[in-house]
Protein backbone atom coordinates (compact mmCIF):
# COMPACT_ATOMS: atom_id res chain seq x y z
CA UNK A 1 0.00 0.00 0.00
CA UNK A 2 1.55 3.61 -0.95
CA UNK A 3 1.80 5.67 2.23
CA UNK A 4 1.11 9.08 2.47
CA UNK A 5 4.80 11.00 2.01
CA UNK A 6 5.26 14.18 2.69
CA UNK A 7 4.37 15.36 -0.80
CA UNK A 8 1.09 14.30 -0.59
CA UNK A 9 0.60 15.60 3.37
CA UNK A 10 1.58 18.57 1.64
CA UNK A 11 -0.37 19.01 -1.29
CA UNK A 12 -3.74 17.47 0.79
CA UNK A 13 -3.69 20.03 3.58
CA UNK A 14 -3.01 23.24 0.74
CA UNK A 15 -6.34 21.73 -0.43
CA UNK A 16 -7.97 21.76 2.56
CA UNK A 17 -6.65 25.18 3.45
CA UNK A 18 -7.62 26.46 0.28
CA UNK A 19 -11.56 25.35 0.46
CA UNK A 20 -12.07 24.05 4.15
CA UNK A 21 -10.80 27.25 6.42
CA UNK A 22 -12.36 28.47 8.43
CA UNK A 23 -15.04 25.70 8.94
CA UNK A 24 -17.25 25.35 12.42
CA UNK A 25 -16.73 21.71 14.01
CA UNK A 26 -20.40 19.90 14.60
CA UNK A 27 -19.72 16.61 15.12
CA UNK A 28 -16.61 13.54 15.91
CA UNK A 29 -17.43 10.12 14.65
CA UNK A 30 -14.75 7.41 15.42
CA UNK A 31 -15.06 5.02 12.72
CA UNK A 32 -12.83 2.19 13.58
CA UNK A 33 -9.85 1.77 16.22
CA UNK A 34 -7.67 4.14 14.10
CA UNK A 35 -9.99 6.60 12.41
CA UNK A 36 -11.90 9.39 13.42
CA UNK A 37 -14.28 11.68 11.11
CA UNK A 38 -14.87 15.51 12.01
CA UNK A 39 -18.02 17.10 10.90
CA UNK A 40 -17.08 20.75 9.42
CA UNK A 41 -19.21 23.62 7.79
CA UNK A 42 -18.15 26.56 6.38
CA UNK A 43 -20.18 29.05 4.48
CA UNK A 44 -20.34 27.19 1.60
CA UNK A 45 -20.56 23.31 2.55
CA UNK A 46 -20.66 20.96 4.71
CA UNK A 47 -18.02 17.66 4.73
CA UNK A 48 -16.57 15.13 7.33
CA UNK A 49 -12.84 15.33 7.35
CA UNK A 50 -11.36 12.26 7.94
CA UNK A 51 -7.72 11.92 10.26
CA UNK A 52 -6.80 8.13 10.49
CA UNK A 53 -3.25 7.06 12.49
CA UNK A 54 -3.25 3.64 10.18
CA UNK A 55 -0.12 2.26 10.58
CA UNK A 56 -0.67 1.65 6.66
CA UNK A 57 -2.77 3.81 5.46
CA UNK A 58 -2.44 7.18 8.05
CA UNK A 59 -4.08 10.15 6.02
CA UNK A 60 -5.72 13.59 6.31
CA UNK A 61 -8.40 14.16 3.82
CA UNK A 62 -12.66 14.82 3.47
CA UNK A 63 -13.99 11.57 3.38
CA UNK A 64 -17.26 9.49 2.66
CA UNK A 65 -19.84 10.42 5.82
CA UNK A 66 -20.11 8.04 8.76
CA UNK A 67 -22.24 5.14 9.17
CA UNK A 68 -25.57 4.88 11.06
CA UNK A 69 -23.84 2.91 13.65
CA UNK A 70 -23.66 3.66 17.63
CA UNK A 71 -20.19 5.24 17.91
CA UNK A 72 -18.92 3.28 21.50
CA UNK A 73 -15.36 4.71 21.39
CA UNK A 74 -13.83 7.41 24.13
CA UNK A 75 -11.00 9.05 22.16
CA UNK A 76 -14.30 10.94 19.78
CA UNK A 77 -16.23 11.47 22.96
CA UNK A 78 -13.57 13.44 24.71
CA UNK A 79 -12.73 15.30 21.12
CA UNK A 80 -16.34 16.71 20.64
CA UNK A 81 -16.70 17.58 24.16
CA UNK A 82 -13.38 19.79 24.07
CA UNK A 83 -13.45 20.86 19.92
CA UNK A 84 -17.72 20.87 19.44
CA UNK A 85 -18.94 23.98 18.17
CA UNK A 86 -15.27 25.79 18.11
CA UNK A 87 -13.63 26.96 14.66
CA UNK A 88 -11.25 25.42 12.59
CA UNK A 89 -8.75 28.31 11.99
CA UNK A 90 -5.44 26.85 10.92
CA UNK A 91 -3.83 23.89 8.97
CA UNK A 92 0.07 24.05 9.75
CA UNK A 93 3.17 22.23 9.43
CA UNK A 94 4.57 22.41 12.77
CA UNK A 95 8.55 22.24 11.17
CA UNK A 96 9.37 22.16 7.24
CA UNK A 97 9.94 18.84 6.33
CA UNK A 98 7.70 17.11 9.26
CA UNK A 99 4.81 15.16 8.18
CA UNK A 100 3.25 16.72 11.68
CA UNK A 101 0.29 18.61 10.78
CA UNK A 102 -1.26 21.10 13.49
CA UNK A 103 -5.01 21.46 13.28
CA UNK A 104 -6.01 24.64 15.34
CA UNK A 105 -9.57 25.15 16.91
CA UNK A 106 -10.46 29.04 18.52
CA UNK A 107 -13.71 30.29 19.73
CA UNK A 108 -13.98 32.29 15.82
CA UNK A 109 -11.43 32.69 13.42
CA UNK A 110 -8.83 35.70 14.29
CA UNK A 111 -8.66 34.67 18.15
CA UNK A 112 -5.72 32.49 19.56
CA UNK A 113 -6.10 28.60 19.31
CA UNK A 114 -7.34 27.23 22.44
CA UNK A 115 -6.97 23.68 21.49
CA UNK A 116 -4.42 21.88 18.32
CA UNK A 117 -4.76 18.42 17.33
CA UNK A 118 -1.73 17.17 16.13
CA UNK A 119 -1.62 14.65 13.47
CA UNK A 120 1.77 12.83 12.89
CA UNK A 121 1.88 10.55 10.03
CA UNK A 122 4.72 8.20 10.93
CA UNK A 123 3.73 4.67 9.63
CA UNK A 124 3.57 2.55 12.17
CA UNK A 125 4.22 5.49 14.46
CA UNK A 126 1.55 7.49 13.30
CA UNK A 127 -1.03 9.50 15.77
CA UNK A 128 -3.42 11.95 16.72
CA UNK A 129 -3.21 14.06 19.91
CA UNK A 130 -4.97 16.95 21.26
CA UNK A 131 -3.57 19.56 23.59
CA UNK A 132 -4.83 22.86 24.88
CA UNK A 133 -3.28 25.94 24.55
CA UNK A 134 -0.42 25.18 26.40
CA UNK A 135 -0.06 22.08 24.40
CA UNK A 136 -0.39 19.99 27.42
CA UNK A 137 -2.24 16.41 26.31
CA UNK A 138 -5.49 15.86 26.59
CA UNK A 139 -6.34 13.12 24.88
CA UNK A 140 -4.81 10.67 22.22
CA UNK A 141 -5.18 8.36 19.71
CA UNK A 142 -2.63 5.60 21.00
CA UNK A 143 -0.99 6.39 24.50
CA UNK A 144 2.86 5.41 24.81
CA UNK A 145 3.96 4.82 28.20
CA UNK A 146 7.68 5.52 30.05
CA UNK A 147 8.16 1.59 29.23
CA UNK A 148 6.88 1.64 25.86
CA UNK A 149 9.13 4.90 24.67
CA UNK A 150 11.74 6.68 27.30
CA UNK A 151 12.69 9.33 24.40
CA UNK A 152 9.07 10.31 23.49
CA UNK A 153 6.47 9.36 25.85
CA UNK A 154 2.60 10.38 24.75
CA UNK A 155 0.38 10.45 28.04
CA UNK A 156 -2.28 12.45 29.55
CA UNK A 157 -1.42 15.52 31.46
CA UNK A 158 1.82 15.87 29.62
CA UNK A 159 3.84 18.65 27.76
CA UNK A 160 3.30 17.74 24.12
CA UNK A 161 7.06 17.02 22.37
CA UNK A 162 7.34 17.24 18.82
CA UNK A 163 8.62 13.86 17.39
CA UNK A 164 12.92 14.01 16.61
CA UNK A 165 13.68 15.95 14.00
CA UNK A 166 15.24 15.12 10.74
CA UNK A 167 18.85 14.31 10.53
CA UNK A 168 19.82 14.28 7.02
CA UNK A 169 20.08 16.99 4.33
CA UNK A 170 16.49 18.29 2.92
CA UNK A 171 16.08 18.90 -0.68
CA UNK A 172 16.65 23.07 -1.54
CA UNK A 173 15.79 24.85 -4.57
CA UNK A 174 18.33 26.99 -4.62
CA UNK A 175 20.69 23.84 -4.37
CA UNK A 176 22.91 23.85 -7.62
CA UNK A 177 23.02 20.49 -10.04
CA UNK A 178 26.43 19.93 -9.68
CA UNK A 179 26.24 20.08 -5.50
CA UNK A 180 22.96 17.77 -5.72
CA UNK A 181 25.21 15.51 -8.62
CA UNK A 182 27.87 15.16 -5.81
CA UNK A 183 25.57 14.33 -3.25
CA UNK A 184 23.90 11.40 -5.08
CA UNK A 185 26.32 9.87 -6.85
CA UNK A 186 28.93 10.20 -4.02
CA UNK A 187 28.39 6.39 -3.57
CA UNK A 188 27.85 3.68 -6.41
CA UNK A 189 24.52 2.54 -6.90
CA UNK A 190 21.22 2.52 -8.08
CA UNK A 191 19.85 5.74 -8.81
CA UNK A 192 16.65 5.67 -6.87
CA UNK A 193 17.95 4.07 -3.49
CA UNK A 194 20.97 7.10 -3.93
CA UNK A 195 18.26 9.37 -3.87
CA UNK A 196 16.46 7.85 -1.16
CA UNK A 197 19.55 7.74 1.20
CA UNK A 198 20.77 11.26 0.20
CA UNK A 199 17.88 13.37 1.13
CA UNK A 200 15.21 13.54 3.77
CA UNK A 201 11.19 14.16 3.29
CA UNK A 202 11.22 11.42 0.13
CA UNK A 203 9.28 8.59 -0.22
CA UNK A 204 9.90 5.19 -2.84
CA UNK A 205 6.44 5.78 -4.60
CA UNK A 206 7.73 9.86 -5.46
CA UNK A 207 11.38 8.59 -6.09
CA UNK A 208 10.31 5.82 -8.91
CA UNK A 209 7.78 7.96 -10.70
CA UNK A 210 10.15 11.04 -10.94
CA UNK A 211 12.73 8.66 -11.90
CA UNK A 212 10.67 7.18 -14.63
CA UNK A 213 9.68 10.40 -15.42
CA UNK A 214 13.09 11.71 -16.58
CA UNK A 215 12.95 8.49 -18.54
CA UNK A 216 15.65 6.22 -16.81
CA UNK A 217 15.31 2.86 -15.01
CA UNK A 218 15.15 3.03 -11.21
CA UNK A 219 17.37 0.22 -10.78
CA UNK A 220 20.03 2.18 -13.08
CA UNK A 221 23.72 2.96 -11.73
CA UNK A 222 24.61 6.64 -10.71
CA UNK A 223 28.14 5.55 -12.53
CA UNK A 224 25.83 4.27 -15.81
CA UNK A 225 24.15 7.85 -15.88
CA UNK A 226 24.98 9.89 -19.04
CA UNK A 227 25.36 13.95 -18.46
CA UNK A 228 21.62 14.09 -20.12
CA UNK A 229 20.74 11.38 -17.88
CA UNK A 230 21.02 13.71 -14.80
CA UNK A 231 20.31 17.05 -16.65
CA UNK A 232 16.95 15.32 -16.92
CA UNK A 233 16.27 13.71 -13.63
CA UNK A 234 17.71 16.99 -11.71
CA UNK A 235 14.93 18.81 -13.89
CA UNK A 236 12.24 16.98 -12.75
CA UNK A 237 13.84 17.25 -9.22
CA UNK A 238 13.16 21.01 -9.52
CA UNK A 239 9.97 20.66 -11.01
CA UNK A 240 8.82 18.59 -7.73
CA UNK A 241 10.47 21.31 -5.70
CA UNK A 242 8.39 23.85 -6.99
CA UNK A 243 4.76 22.60 -7.17
CA UNK A 244 5.64 21.88 -3.24
CA UNK A 245 6.88 25.51 -3.01
CA UNK A 246 4.27 27.05 -5.20
CA UNK A 247 0.97 24.44 -4.10
CA UNK A 248 0.35 23.45 -7.01
CA UNK A 249 -0.18 19.70 -7.55
CA UNK A 250 -1.71 17.70 -10.32
CA UNK A 251 -3.28 14.92 -8.61
CA UNK A 252 -4.12 11.35 -10.93
CA UNK A 253 -4.22 7.51 -10.91
CA UNK A 254 -1.72 5.70 -11.90
CA UNK A 255 -0.91 1.83 -13.02
CA UNK A 256 0.02 0.99 -9.65
CA UNK A 257 -1.38 3.36 -7.36
CA UNK A 258 -1.59 7.48 -7.40
CA UNK A 259 0.41 10.73 -7.91
CA UNK A 260 -0.55 14.42 -6.90
CA UNK A 261 2.90 15.54 -9.29
CA UNK A 262 0.72 14.15 -12.86
CA UNK A 263 3.93 11.42 -12.95
CA UNK A 264 3.02 8.58 -14.89
CA UNK A 265 -0.59 9.73 -14.99
CA UNK A 266 -3.14 6.82 -16.13
CA UNK A 267 -6.45 8.86 -15.43
CA UNK A 268 -6.72 12.61 -13.94
CA UNK A 269 -8.45 13.07 -10.31
CA UNK A 270 -10.97 15.98 -9.83
CA UNK A 271 -9.10 16.86 -6.59
CA UNK A 272 -6.89 15.55 -3.92
CA UNK A 273 -9.32 14.63 -1.35
CA UNK A 274 -11.16 12.28 -3.38
CA UNK A 275 -8.29 10.62 -4.73
CA UNK A 276 -6.70 10.01 -1.30
CA UNK A 277 -9.95 8.94 0.25
CA UNK A 278 -10.69 6.39 -2.28
CA UNK A 279 -7.77 5.07 -3.02
CA UNK A 280 -7.30 4.28 1.14
CA UNK A 281 -10.65 3.41 1.63
CA UNK A 282 -10.36 0.79 -1.58
CA UNK A 283 -7.17 -0.53 -0.23
CA UNK A 284 -7.99 -1.18 3.59
CA UNK A 285 -11.42 -2.42 2.16
CA UNK A 286 -9.60 -5.19 -0.07
CA UNK A 287 -7.39 -6.00 3.16
CA UNK A 288 -10.78 -6.59 5.15
CA UNK A 289 -12.53 -8.27 2.51
CA UNK A 290 -9.75 -10.96 2.17
CA UNK A 291 -9.49 -11.48 5.29
CA UNK A 292 -12.36 -11.47 6.28
CA UNK A 293 -13.50 -14.05 3.45
CA UNK A 294 -10.43 -16.51 4.31
CA UNK A 295 -11.85 -16.64 7.94
CA UNK A 296 -15.62 -17.26 6.69
CA UNK A 297 -14.66 -19.59 4.35
CA UNK A 298 -12.18 -21.63 7.17
CA UNK A 299 -15.32 -21.51 9.65
CA UNK A 300 -17.50 -22.64 7.72
CA UNK A 301 -15.39 -25.71 6.03
CA UNK A 302 -14.59 -26.71 9.25
CA UNK A 303 -18.25 -26.48 10.83
CA UNK A 304 -19.44 -28.06 7.41
CA UNK A 305 -16.93 -31.05 8.04
CA UNK A 306 -18.58 -31.76 11.73
CA UNK A 307 -21.35 -32.11 10.58
CA UNK A 308 -21.06 -33.83 7.60
CA UNK A 309 -19.19 -36.73 10.07
CA UNK A 310 -22.12 -36.75 12.44
CA UNK A 311 -24.53 -37.22 9.35
CA UNK A 312 -22.89 -40.10 8.39
CA UNK A 313 -23.02 -41.69 11.67
CA UNK A 314 -26.55 -41.28 12.24
CA UNK A 315 -27.02 -42.66 8.36
CA UNK A 316 -25.05 -45.82 9.64
CA UNK A 317 -27.28 -45.89 12.43
CA UNK A 318 -30.47 -45.94 9.98
CA UNK A 319 -28.94 -48.52 7.90
CA UNK A 320 -28.47 -50.69 11.16
CA UNK A 321 -32.28 -49.64 11.75
CA UNK A 322 -33.09 -51.59 8.25
CA UNK A 323 -32.60 -55.03 9.87
CA UNK A 324 -34.95 -54.31 12.37
CA UNK A 325 -37.74 -56.97 10.08
CA UNK A 326 -35.45 -59.41 9.70
CA UNK A 327 -34.79 -59.97 13.78
CA UNK A 328 -38.42 -60.00 13.80
CA UNK A 329 -38.70 -62.45 11.14
CA UNK A 330 -36.23 -64.40 12.48
CA UNK A 331 -37.93 -64.29 15.77
CA UNK A 332 -41.46 -65.66 14.46
CA UNK A 333 -39.58 -68.66 12.26
CA UNK A 334 -37.97 -69.18 15.67
CA UNK A 335 -41.13 -69.33 17.38
CA UNK A 336 -43.40 -71.14 14.46
CA UNK A 337 -40.12 -74.44 14.53
CA UNK A 338 -39.87 -74.26 18.34
CA UNK A 339 -39.70 -78.24 17.74
CA UNK A 340 -36.41 -78.01 15.80
CA UNK A 341 -34.75 -76.26 18.70
CA UNK A 342 -32.15 -78.19 20.61
CA UNK A 343 -30.02 -77.74 23.98
CA UNK A 344 -26.76 -75.89 23.06
CA UNK A 345 -27.17 -75.11 19.79
CA UNK A 346 -25.48 -72.41 18.21
CA UNK A 347 -27.34 -72.02 15.23
CA UNK A 348 -30.72 -73.51 13.03
CA UNK A 349 -31.23 -73.06 9.60
CA UNK A 350 -35.52 -72.71 8.44
CA UNK A 351 -37.26 -72.09 5.68
CA UNK A 352 -38.43 -68.52 5.25
CA UNK A 353 -42.68 -68.22 5.20
CA UNK A 354 -42.71 -66.80 1.72
CA UNK A 355 -39.69 -68.48 -0.27
CA UNK A 356 -39.10 -70.96 1.15
CA UNK A 357 -35.67 -70.03 1.50
CA UNK A 358 -33.17 -71.29 4.16
CA UNK A 359 -33.03 -68.59 6.44
CA UNK A 360 -29.79 -68.94 9.32
CA UNK A 361 -30.48 -67.68 12.75
CA UNK A 362 -27.77 -67.07 15.19
CA UNK A 363 -28.73 -68.41 18.65
CA UNK A 364 -27.61 -68.17 22.30
CA UNK A 365 -26.45 -71.78 23.25
CA UNK A 366 -27.63 -70.96 26.94
CA UNK A 367 -31.08 -69.75 26.43
CA UNK A 368 -34.25 -71.62 25.22
CA UNK A 369 -35.94 -71.31 21.99
CA UNK A 370 -38.59 -69.33 23.48
CA UNK A 371 -35.72 -66.84 25.11
CA UNK A 372 -33.87 -66.68 21.84
CA UNK A 373 -37.32 -65.51 20.13
CA UNK A 374 -37.56 -62.85 22.82
CA UNK A 375 -34.28 -61.73 22.26
CA UNK A 376 -34.59 -61.20 18.62
CA UNK A 377 -37.67 -59.60 19.10
CA UNK A 378 -36.42 -56.96 21.54
CA UNK A 379 -33.54 -56.23 18.92
CA UNK A 380 -36.09 -55.46 16.90
CA UNK A 381 -37.66 -52.99 19.03
CA UNK A 382 -34.89 -51.55 19.62
CA UNK A 383 -33.53 -50.50 16.04
CA UNK A 384 -37.20 -49.01 15.95
CA UNK A 385 -36.72 -47.02 18.61
CA UNK A 386 -33.84 -45.99 17.23
CA UNK A 387 -34.55 -45.19 13.89
CA UNK A 388 -37.39 -43.03 15.59
CA UNK A 389 -35.25 -41.26 17.59
CA UNK A 390 -32.35 -41.02 14.60
CA UNK A 391 -34.75 -39.69 11.72
CA UNK A 392 -35.52 -36.31 13.41
CA UNK A 393 -31.71 -36.09 14.30
CA UNK A 394 -30.23 -36.44 10.75
CA UNK A 395 -33.05 -33.99 9.00
CA UNK A 396 -31.63 -31.68 11.48
CA UNK A 397 -28.12 -32.04 10.54
CA UNK A 398 -29.02 -31.88 6.97
CA UNK A 399 -31.45 -28.81 7.26
CA UNK A 400 -28.28 -27.18 9.22
CA UNK A 401 -25.83 -28.33 5.97
CA UNK A 402 -28.31 -27.43 3.49
CA UNK A 403 -28.47 -24.08 4.76
CA UNK A 404 -24.58 -23.77 5.91
CA UNK A 405 -23.78 -24.61 1.88
CA UNK A 406 -26.22 -22.10 0.39
CA UNK A 407 -23.64 -20.09 3.10
CA UNK A 408 -20.58 -20.93 1.24
CA UNK A 409 -21.83 -20.51 -1.81
CA UNK A 410 -22.64 -17.28 -1.30
CA UNK A 411 -19.43 -16.47 -0.11
CA UNK A 412 -17.72 -18.04 -3.46
CA UNK A 413 -20.04 -16.06 -5.66
CA UNK A 414 -18.58 -12.87 -4.13
CA UNK A 415 -14.86 -13.94 -5.50
CA UNK A 416 -13.17 -11.04 -5.09
CA UNK A 417 -13.08 -6.70 -3.94
CA UNK A 418 -14.12 -4.42 -6.54
CA UNK A 419 -16.76 -1.95 -4.87
CA UNK A 420 -17.18 -1.12 -1.20
CA UNK A 421 -20.98 -3.37 -1.99
CA UNK A 422 -19.03 -6.65 -2.03
CA UNK A 423 -17.26 -6.15 1.58
CA UNK A 424 -21.06 -5.32 2.49
CA UNK A 425 -22.63 -8.44 1.38
CA UNK A 426 -19.71 -10.59 3.18
CA UNK A 427 -20.62 -8.64 6.73
CA UNK A 428 -23.70 -9.38 5.72
CA UNK A 429 -22.83 -12.94 5.89
CA UNK A 430 -20.74 -12.56 8.54
CA UNK A 431 -23.74 -10.84 10.91
CA UNK A 432 -26.03 -13.92 9.58
CA UNK A 433 -23.60 -16.54 10.77
CA UNK A 434 -23.09 -14.57 14.01
CA UNK A 435 -27.15 -14.58 14.67
CA UNK A 436 -27.42 -17.98 13.99
CA UNK A 437 -24.82 -19.06 16.31
CA UNK A 438 -22.32 -20.19 14.40
CA UNK A 439 -19.52 -17.48 14.69
CA UNK A 440 -18.72 -15.67 18.07
CA UNK A 441 -17.61 -11.56 18.00
CA UNK A 442 -18.05 -9.64 21.01
CA UNK A 443 -17.80 -6.12 19.23
CA UNK A 444 -21.05 -7.57 16.70
CA UNK A 445 -23.61 -4.86 16.58
CA UNK A 446 -27.16 -6.65 16.07
CA UNK A 447 -28.35 -4.86 13.13
CA UNK A 448 -31.98 -5.33 11.30
CA UNK A 449 -32.17 -9.12 9.87
CA UNK A 450 -35.01 -7.30 7.24
CA UNK A 451 -32.82 -4.37 6.40
CA UNK A 452 -29.87 -5.26 3.51
CA UNK A 453 -27.06 -2.70 3.41
CA UNK A 454 -25.70 -3.52 0.00
CA UNK A 455 -27.44 -3.67 -3.40
CA UNK A 456 -28.71 -6.47 -5.07
CA UNK A 457 -27.36 -8.13 -8.19
CA UNK A 458 -29.07 -6.45 -11.39
CA UNK A 459 -29.17 -7.39 -14.62
CA UNK A 460 -31.42 -6.64 -18.06
CA UNK A 461 -33.49 -9.26 -20.20
CA UNK A 462 -32.99 -8.88 -23.88
CA UNK A 463 -36.72 -7.48 -23.92
CA UNK A 464 -34.94 -5.01 -21.20
CA UNK A 465 -36.92 -6.41 -17.96
CA UNK A 466 -35.03 -6.22 -15.20
CA UNK A 467 -33.54 -9.36 -13.17
CA UNK A 468 -32.69 -9.23 -9.27
CA UNK A 469 -29.95 -11.71 -7.65
CA UNK A 470 -29.81 -11.52 -3.96
CA UNK A 471 -25.97 -11.97 -2.97
CA UNK A 472 -26.39 -13.52 0.56
CA UNK A 473 -29.19 -15.04 2.72
CA UNK A 474 -30.27 -11.85 3.74
CA UNK A 475 -31.05 -10.20 0.72
CA UNK A 476 -32.66 -14.05 -0.82
CA UNK A 477 -35.41 -13.20 2.03
CA UNK A 478 -35.58 -9.86 1.05
CA UNK A 479 -35.76 -10.45 -2.25
CA UNK A 480 -38.55 -13.26 -1.97
CA UNK A 481 -40.56 -11.64 0.47
CA UNK A 482 -40.45 -8.18 0.41
CA UNK A 483 -39.13 -6.69 -2.77
CA UNK A 484 -40.95 -9.82 -5.18
CA UNK A 485 -44.55 -8.42 -6.63
CA UNK A 486 -47.23 -10.09 -8.05
CA UNK A 487 -46.33 -10.14 -11.68
CA UNK A 488 -42.89 -11.37 -10.95
CA UNK A 489 -41.23 -14.34 -11.28
CA UNK A 490 -38.75 -16.14 -9.09
CA UNK A 491 -36.31 -18.77 -9.92
CA UNK A 492 -33.89 -20.94 -8.33
CA UNK A 493 -31.14 -23.79 -9.27
CA UNK A 494 -33.14 -27.47 -8.31
CA UNK A 495 -32.34 -28.54 -5.21
CA UNK A 496 -29.12 -26.65 -5.26
CA UNK A 497 -27.93 -24.38 -2.80
CA UNK A 498 -27.92 -20.61 -4.77
CA UNK A 499 -29.39 -17.24 -5.02
CA UNK A 500 -32.66 -16.23 -5.11
CA UNK A 501 -33.13 -14.32 -8.95
CA UNK A 502 -35.87 -12.74 -9.67
CA UNK A 503 -37.70 -11.83 -12.98
CA UNK A 504 -39.27 -8.19 -12.57
CA UNK A 505 -42.50 -7.73 -14.58
CA UNK A 506 -45.02 -5.14 -15.17
CA UNK A 507 -48.93 -5.75 -14.78
CA UNK A 508 -49.51 -7.49 -18.66
CA UNK A 509 -46.14 -7.55 -19.39
CA UNK A 510 -45.19 -10.90 -20.84
CA UNK A 511 -41.78 -12.13 -20.66
CA UNK A 512 -40.06 -14.46 -23.94
CA UNK A 513 -38.81 -17.36 -23.96
CA UNK A 514 -35.19 -15.43 -24.38
CA UNK A 515 -36.21 -13.85 -21.06
CA UNK A 516 -37.09 -16.63 -19.17
CA UNK A 517 -33.73 -18.31 -20.37
CA UNK A 518 -31.91 -15.32 -19.41
CA UNK A 519 -32.82 -15.44 -15.99
CA UNK A 520 -32.55 -19.14 -15.81
CA UNK A 521 -28.85 -19.09 -17.09
CA UNK A 522 -28.27 -16.50 -13.99
CA UNK A 523 -29.83 -18.42 -11.58
CA UNK A 524 -27.72 -21.67 -13.01
CA UNK A 525 -24.95 -19.16 -12.35
CA UNK A 526 -25.04 -17.64 -9.01
CA UNK A 527 -26.05 -21.54 -7.61
CA UNK A 528 -23.32 -24.18 -6.64
CA UNK A 529 -23.68 -25.69 -9.94
CA UNK A 530 -22.01 -22.88 -11.92
CA UNK A 531 -19.36 -25.30 -13.71
CA UNK A 532 -21.76 -27.52 -15.20
CA UNK A 533 -23.26 -26.83 -18.86
CA UNK A 534 -26.69 -27.24 -17.39
CA UNK A 535 -28.52 -27.21 -14.40
CA UNK A 536 -32.28 -27.23 -13.28
CA UNK A 537 -33.85 -24.29 -12.72
CA UNK A 538 -37.47 -23.72 -11.52
CA UNK A 539 -39.41 -21.13 -11.80
CA UNK A 540 -42.58 -19.89 -10.13
CA UNK A 541 -44.99 -16.73 -9.09
CA UNK A 542 -43.63 -15.45 -5.61
CA UNK A 543 -47.12 -15.80 -4.05
CA UNK A 544 -46.33 -20.04 -4.57
CA UNK A 545 -42.70 -19.65 -2.38
CA UNK A 546 -42.72 -19.87 1.15
CA UNK A 547 -41.00 -19.44 4.30
CA UNK A 548 -40.96 -22.82 6.59
CA UNK A 549 -41.17 -21.79 9.88
CA UNK A 550 -38.57 -21.19 12.33
CA UNK A 551 -36.58 -22.24 8.85
CA UNK A 552 -33.25 -20.06 8.67
CA UNK A 553 -32.33 -17.01 6.47
CA UNK A 554 -32.32 -18.15 2.41
CA UNK A 555 -34.65 -20.97 3.05
CA UNK A 556 -37.74 -21.42 1.04
CA UNK A 557 -40.05 -23.52 -0.64
CA UNK A 558 -41.64 -23.04 -3.50
CA UNK A 559 -44.56 -25.59 -5.82
CA UNK A 560 -46.68 -24.65 -8.82
CA UNK A 561 -42.79 -24.60 -10.46
CA UNK A 562 -42.18 -25.03 -13.91
CA UNK A 563 -38.09 -26.22 -15.44
CA UNK A 564 -35.79 -25.01 -17.73
CA UNK A 565 -32.40 -25.84 -18.27
CA UNK A 566 -29.53 -23.34 -17.37
CA UNK A 567 -26.52 -22.84 -19.10
CA UNK A 568 -24.45 -21.06 -16.75
CA UNK A 569 -21.52 -20.63 -19.46
CA UNK A 570 -23.56 -19.37 -22.08
CA UNK A 571 -25.46 -15.88 -21.79
CA UNK A 572 -24.01 -15.27 -18.18
CA UNK A 573 -20.00 -14.67 -19.46
CA UNK A 574 -21.48 -12.16 -21.86
CA UNK A 575 -23.80 -10.15 -19.48
CA UNK A 576 -21.58 -10.34 -16.24
CA UNK A 577 -19.66 -7.01 -17.47
CA UNK A 578 -23.54 -5.16 -17.21
CA UNK A 579 -23.28 -6.14 -13.55
CA UNK A 580 -24.48 -3.19 -11.67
Amino acid sequence: MQPVDFTTLTAACSELRAHWLPSRTEQVFQRDRYTISVALRTLKQRGWLEISWHPQAARICIGEPPPRTPDTFTFSQQLIHQLGGLALIAIEAIAPWERVVDLQFARRPGESPLYHIYVEIMGKYSNVILTDASNLIITAAHQVSQQQSSVRPIQTGQLYETPPKLTGPVPSLSESQQRWQERVSLVPGGIKRQLLKSYSGLSAALVDSMVRSANIAPDTTTDSLTPENWQQLFAQWQVWLQALNDEKFHPAWTAEGYTVMGWGAVTPATDIQQLLNRYYTDRLNEQLFSQLRHQLSQKLNNILAKLRLKANTFSERLQQSDRADEYRQKADLLMAHLQNWEAGMKEITLPDFETGLPVAIALQPDKNAVQNAQSLYKQHQKLKRARAAVEPLLAEVNGEIAYLEQVEDAIAQIEKYQTSEDLQALEEIRDELIGQGYLEDPEYRNRSNNEATSSFHRYRTPSGFEVLIGRNNRQNDQLTFRVAGDYDLWFHAQEIPGSHVLLRLEPGAVPEETDLQFAANLASYYSRARQSDQVPVVYTQPKHVYKPKGAKPGIAIYKQERILWGKPQSTVQSQLANDN
